[in-house]
């Protein structure tokens, strides 16, 4: 009887305290999603999406990277797949797009998106007898 008793207790008293508690744990559990997606989901779609651009604007031409770490220069693009040579002894390889981990031939781009600009380096200072550091 003791048992009957507490679980009517329960649902007497706890009426109010339950709807409060389900609608914080509803909000917990969509702060706690959207803190997951901001953190995990979104940059992780955000760098594949910059890998597709990068493997969309191969060209003849570039110094690429696969993801087995083969550096060689592109001979030729196709829809799906490019050529690659190598070495100086012109050692071809037909591989996929999605082989390819970087374009090692694309200047650095700041976060602005603008193309960094390499004659912008400052120059050396030079001490008073003429002599640069």
């Amino acid at each position: 009887m003791p048992i009957v008793f507490s679980a009517a207790r329960l649902s007497t008293t706890g009426g109010t305290n339950a709807a409060g508690g389900g609608l914080s744990m509803i909000i917990m559990l969509v702060a706690m999603f959207a803190i997951m997606y901001f953190l995990m989901i979104r940059p992780e779609n955000k760098r594949k999406k910059q890998a597709e651009e990068m493997r969309a604007a191969l060209k003849k031409g570039d110094q690429i990277t696969t993801i087995g770490g083969i550096v060689g220069r592109i001979v030729y693009v196709g829809e799906e797949n490019i050529v690659i040579e190598t070495s100086d002894d012109r050692v071809r390889m037909e591989l996929t797009k999605w082989a390819v981990s970087a374009n090692n031939s694309q200047q650095p781009v700041d976060k602005k998106g603008k193309k960094a600009d390499k004659s912008a380096e400052p120059e050396p200072e030079k001490l008073e007898d003429g002599q640069s550091k």
